[in-house]
């Protein structure tokens, strides 16, 4: 045997293991491709029923928001009907029965004073947590002088 032959001959060993080796590869590839493509079949099948759901509770979302917009709007509406009807009842009867109440004070302490001549005098006044002196006890806010 020469040499060029030694050479063709290691040359053609190392190329039967390199394809060895591919052909090695390529059935490993092909085998992780067909288990993808089975989990991928599989992810779909589950997928779509999923998907079904969401779109179905997304529905009912939507309707149950479109009732509690119409209640909301009920509600205001209930609301500024109350403000109108408060406002109604403050201007009707709010100043006859300020006019009442002060005519009942006036008489209530009308007939007070006609029982006793002079009320007795407080022993001490408190204004802000202060005391008044004696001799600004008598003197009222409306400038009574006792």
């Amino acid at each position: 045997m020469s040499g060029g032959e030694v050479a063709g001959i290691l040359v053609a060993v190392f190329w039967a293991i390199l394809v060895s080796f591919l052909a090695v590869v390529l059935v490993r590839l092909a085998q992780t491709l067909k288990a993808t493509t089975r989990m991928v079949a599989e992810v779909t099948d589950q997928a779509v029923p999923l998907l079904s759901d969401a779109s179905a509770t997304v529905r009912s979302a939507q309707t149950q928001l479109d009732r509690v917009d119409a209640i909301a709007s009920d509600v205001q509406e209930v609301t500024s009907n109350a403000s109108a009807l408060s406002t109604t009842v403050a201007s009707t009867f709010g100043g006859p029965l300020v006019k009442v109440a002060a005519f009942g004070y006036g008489v209530r302490r009308a007939i007070g004073r006609r029982k006793s001549p002079e009320p007795p005098a407080p022993e001490r006044t408190v204004i802000v947590g202060r005391t008044l002196p004696a001799a600004r006890r008598g003197r009222g806010f409306r400038g009574n002088k006792n």
